[in-house]
């Protein structure tokens, strides 16, 4: 088992950050559909691996906190398996 991906929440708002022009703590915590397939890719990147993530998963996050809780377990089961 591989344990938990180097992957912190301060990431992912430096990520929408990046993408918004804002600084880091003027991003909102609610994530839209553009701003979640930019998270996706960036993670992808950085992990060098596709996150096979279902349209219950991607339904279910709307704010960075659920995001990361997604790419988390996304990034763990395709490490582990």
């Amino acid at each position: 088992m591989a344990g938990q991906p180097d992957l912190g929440r301060a990431d992912l708002v430096t990520m929408l950050a990046e993408l918004t022009g804002r600084p880091a703590t003027d991003v909102p915590e609610r994530i839209g559909s553009m701003e979640l397939a930019w998270l996706v890719h960036l993670v992808e990147q950085r992990f060098d691996r596709r996150l096979d993530l279902t349209d219950d998963q991607l339904a279910g996050i709307r704010t960075v906190d659920d995001a990361l809780a997604v790419f988390r377990t996304s990034l763990t089961v395709a490490a582990d398996g």
